[in-house]
């Protein structure tokens, strides 16, 4: 009863905001999201015209241990993200915008928490460019 219960609300909350709405959000937010994992030069795993913007599918760079990055983003920044799946295992993260969390707050704090880590863990990017990337698409 329960799952119901969210699917109602879930579809009032997107009545309200309108389809089309909720399509140019997710799209905008997905485009500055990578904006800023392409400044810190990190790449997409999918090519631009089959990207679905509510699941964005990074690679991992070279020598970088997913799993380390994944729990230090947990417990240092509170935020989860995704573990390839199958043939991708440990070399691709799965970054979620989805819904009421698809919002630029979500964007840039994924992105600080990644450089910080990332910059922890020794990995090669480019610091101090994400930000300014996503931000310059909103």
């Amino acid at each position: 009863m329960n799952d119901l219960y969210a699917l109602h609300e879930s579809l009032l909350v997107l009545k309200e905001e309108g389809l089309e709405s909720a399509w140019s959000r997710h799209q905008l937010h997905h485009r500055a999201l990578v904006a800023g994992l392409e400044a810190m030069g990190l790449s997409m795993l999918v090519n631009e015209s089959a990207r679905l913007p509510q699941l964005n599918l990074v690679a991992i760079p070279e020598g970088v241990d997913d799993a380390a990055v994944r729990s230090l983003l947990l417990s240092d920044f509170n935020l989860e993200i995704g573990a390839g799946l199958g043939s991708l295992a440990g070399k691709a993260w799965r970054i979620g915008l989805m819904g009421y969390a698809c919002n630029q707050q979500n964007v840039l704090l994924c992105l600080m928490a990644l450089e910080t880590v990332l910059k922890s863990c020794g990995a090669s990017i480019r610091v101090d460019k994400a930000l300014a990337a996503a931000k310059s698409v909103y």
